[in-house]
């Protein structure tokens, strides 16, 4: 991005905007520029890095495409393949990443840890699980995720409008634990789990408000859910339980940051912003906000019972870590997620 600027403008700005480490962009979600997540950048370069914010990743991916450019991006798994597949991301030089060996082996995923080059650098990850009225709700109604095929809750129920988060759920339901490679036959079970459901869901929703709210209100009992609905839940009084440990096991969804091919900046500090994201003391932060570090040894020095009120507390069942798959697989799954929607 190229600016003009005259000499009083160029004054003017400088006095007006933050200290920034002007030779690394970072294109974001809007609130990942909180200085606490990467507070040992700034103690090293003495500001943050410029930060540039985008609805979604399919808008980002658009402008990136368009000439946009970044030097680092922050995007969930499920993009990786589509960015790695039109040549916009290069691979990290892991020996460059200070937390490489402890991160969360489940987040990183087998293929990188046995050696192949790591295109998506996770960072911040979340639990996917089962969220109930722990006052209408008794526990061993939600020991199982059929509850969503339990007649008794018709009508009162929710999963996200979200296919990752739907198939996670659909997958575990089936016996499936690792999505990478399904077989047909295993997509087809997951795909008439879902459609079986569909009739006793009240709606799909699409932003954590709108779910506080409904289950506020008593219209949802019971929804797949990330970690943050059940800690809001709570904070505001309301009877709330989160059931990670359903016998057919748990999910996590996990975002991280690429590394961009044509980024205009500096690669150190590129390297320097992954390591502050990634450092113990950013663990902090994040997880006060619902975000667990992909650093293991960091996020566990902060002790079980910080980890357990996040929502992010071990588990004892397998889980299904929303790992990058196909495109072809990808798109299978949103167009048979759209059509159940629908009511087909």
């Amino acid at each position: 991005m190229i600016r003009h600027l005259t000499i009083g403008t160029a004054m003017s700005a400088a006095l007006a905007v933050p200290a920034f480490a002007q030779d690394l962009l970072v294109f974001d979600y809007s609130g990942f520029e909180d200085p606490s997540y990467h507070q040992p950048f700034i103690d090293a370069h003495g500001g943050s890095p410029e930060f540039v914010f985008f609805g979604d990743e399919d808008e980002a991916f658009q402008r990136l495409l368009a000439g946009f450019r970044s030097d680092v991006t922050h995007i969930c798994a499920g993009s990786v393949p589509r960015w790695q597949d039109s040549g916009i991301i290069e691979p990290w030089d892991t020996s460059r990443i200070d937390a490489f060996e402890t991160l969360n082996a489940d987040l990183v995923g087998a293929d990188v840890a046995s050696g192949e080059s790591l295109f998506f650098l996770p960072t911040d990850y979340g639990s996917t699980a089962v969220v109930y009225n722990s006052d209408e709700v008794p526990a061993e109604d939600v020991a199982s995720l059929e509850i969503f095929n339990n007649p008794a809750y018709a009508g009162r129920l929710s999963i996200p409008d979200n296919v990752d988060d739907a198939y996670a759920l659909a997958y575990l339901a089936t016996g499936v634990t690792d999505w990478r490679g399904v077989t047909d036959a295993e997509f087809e079970a997951a795909t008439e789990w879902l459609r079986g459901i569909h009739p006793n869901l009240l709606n799909y929703w699409v932003d954590p408000a709108e779910l506080q709210q409904l289950m506020a209100s008593g219209q949802i009992l019971a929804a797949w859910a990330w970690n943050e609905v059940p800690v809001a839940l709570a904070d505001e009084g309301f009877p709330t339980g989160f059931e990670r440990n359903t016998e057919e096991g748990t999910s996590v969804w996990l975002c991280g940051y690429v590394n961009m091919a044509e980024g205009e900046g500096s690669e150190d500090l590129a390297y320097d912003y992954a390591n502050a994201m990634l450092s113990e003391i950013s663990a902090g932060p994040l997880l006060e906000n619902g975000f667990g570090s992909a650093n293991a040894a960091a996020l566990e020095a902060l002790g079980a019972e910080a980890m357990e009120a996040a929502g992010l507390g071990v588990v004892e069942v397998p889980v299904l870590a929303q790992l990058p798959i196909s495109n072809e697989q990808r798109e299978r799954q949103a167009e048979a997620f759209e059509r159940i929607k629908a009511g087909f």
